[in-house]
C-alpha cells in the first residue's frame, strides 16, 4: 500500500468472450502498470452476453480479478443458483429478494485494508423484481461500514436519473459509487462534495462495434420489423472501460475518480 492510499480499477459490464478475453489478457498488466490494489469486474454478461457461470467466474479470478459482481441477468445460465454459493469473492445484487441464493456484499482485503463491495439494482424501467435501492443501501452501509476502511457501491440500472439520484444517497458514506448496466460510458467521473467517486456508467468491456456488445444488424432489424431473432455477441472494436478511483486512507475520501478505457490493438 502506498502512503496516499489505495488504487481501485472498477470494470463495466464484460460482455461475452471478446470482453472476457481481453480482460483476461489484461489485468495482470494493469494492476502492475496502474499500481492497482484492487481490481473489481461486473461480470453479469460474460457467458454468451447473458449470466455467468462458476467456471467463467473461476477464469476471471485466475486473471486476476479480486470480486465480480452481478446485474439482473444474475439466473440467465442455467445451474447457477446451484454455483453462486460455492463462490467467495462473487455477489449479487442485495436488494433482490432474500429467498434468492448467493452473497449479497464482499470484503475485499489487501496489506490490512479493506474494502466492501455491494451492487443494488435500480427499479425504474427494470424487470427484476428488487427492492428499494435505497433502503437496501442504507442497510449495506449499516452492515460494512464497520468492518471496512472502504467501500465500493455498484447500482445496475437503466436510468442516469437513478443512478445520479443514488450517487448524491451515498455521497459521504460510500467512497466509490459507479454505475453498470447501459454498457455505454459516461464522461461524468467526478468526486462529490463529501468526498464519493462518482461515475454514472462505467461502460462495457466487449466489443463496441456493435449495439450495446451485439451484433448491428439484428439489432437493426428487431426495430423495424419487431420480430424475434438471435442476437449474437459482436467480435470487433474490443475495448476494457471502468473507472479508476484512488482512495485516502487516512480521511477515508476518494481524491481521484477517472474514467478509463483500454482499446485492443
Amino acid at each position: 500500500m502506498r502512503a496516499w492510499g489505495m488504487r481501485v480499477l472498477f470494470l463495466g459490464d464484460i460482455v461475452g468472450k471478446p470482453g472476457r478475453e481481453f480482460v483476461k489478457a489484461q489485468v495482470k498488466v494493469l494492476r502492475e502498470e496502474l499500481q492497482l490494489d484492487f481490481v473489481v469486474a461486473n461480470g453479469e454478461n460474460s457467458a454468451a452476453g447473458s449470466g455467468i457461470t462458476g467456471a467463467i467466474a473461476g477464469e476471471l479470478f485466475d486473471a486476476d480479478i479480486d470480486g465480480v459482481t452481478l446485474g439482473d441477468h444474475v439466473w440467465d445460465q442455467r445451474g447457477f443458483t446451484d454455483e453462486i454459493g460455492t463462490l467467495a469473492s462473487v455477489c449479487r445484487p442485495a436488494n433482490l429478494p432474500a429467498e434468492n441464493p448467493g452473497r449479497t456484499y464482499l470484503i475485499l482485503k489487501k496489506n490490512g485494508f479493506k474494502l466492501g463491495v455491494f451492487t443494488v439494482l435500480g427499479r425504474t424501467f427494470m424487470k427484476t423484481q428488487a427492492d428499494c435501492p435505497f433502503r437496501t443501501a442504507d442497510h449495506m452501509i449499516g452492515e460494512l461500514h464497520p468492518q471496512c476502511d472502504a467501500i465500493l457501491a455498484e447500482i445496475h440500472a437503466e436510468t442516469t436519473s437513478e443512478k445520479v439520484a443514488f450517487g448524491w444517497y451515498m455521497d459521504g458514506r460510500a467512497q466509490m459509487v459507479v454505475g453498470t448496466h447501459t454498457h455505454i460510458p459516461t464522461g461524468d467521473a467526478t468526486i462529490l462534495p463529501r468526498g464519493t467517486a462518482y461515475h454514472t456508467d462505467a461502460g462495457m468491456c466487449g466489443p463496441y462495434e456493435s449495439i450495446l456488445g451485439r451484433e448491428i444488424q439484428p439489432i437493426l432489424l428487431k426495430f423495424l420489423d419487431g420480430l424475434p431473432r438471435m442476437w449474437p455477441v459482436a467480435s470487433n472494436d474490443v475495448r476494457l472501460c471502468g473507472t479508476l478511483v484512488e482512495i485516502d486512507v487516512e480521511q477515508r475520501i476518494a481524491t481521484k475518480c477517472e474514467q478509463f478505457t483500454l482499446r485492443a490493438r
